[in-house]
């Protein structure tokens, strides 16, 4: 948990870094990065970009690209939010919304499983939870 000042940090650098991505990175390993979070470390000497991809097979790939690109991205945010240091842009694979989509089939599946529990059983309808 950050303090107002690091929070208010990251969503800047969430801001701005996903405008220099689409606009100013011409690496294809980054063209299909999606930006989620942003985590400013305490005494601001770092940043943890976490960021997701549409195919889970080509996170290695964007991993790679910002990387490679950080040097740049952070020269970017730096003439953009004039801070006195910027902090070191340290990109992290965020797999949360995979698992969520995990999480929703098989909570799908165990519905439906009890669904047809309840029909052999000769329920009309399944029982309602709040």
């Amino acid at each position: 948990m950050g303090t107002r000042r690091t929070k208010r940090l990251g969503n800047l650098i969430l801001a701005d870094l996903g405008e220099v991505l689409a606009r100013r990175v011409n690496d294809p390993r980054v063209a299909a990065v999606n930006l989620t979070a942003v985590d400013v470390a305490p005494d601001l000497s770092q940043a943890k970009v976490y960021f997701s991809v549409l195919d889970p097979s080509h996170s290695d790939q964007a991993l790679a690209g910002l990387r490679a690109a950080a040097g740049f991205l952070r020269r970017e945010l730096a003439a953009r939010l004039h801070l006195k240091t910027m902090p070191r842009l340290v990109p992290v694979y965020d797999d949360s919304l995979l698992k969520g989509a995990h999480l929703e089939q098989v909570l799908r599946q165990a519905r439906a499983e009890d669904e047809a529990n309840a029909e052999a059983r000769g329920e009309t309808e399944p029982e309602e939870t709040a």
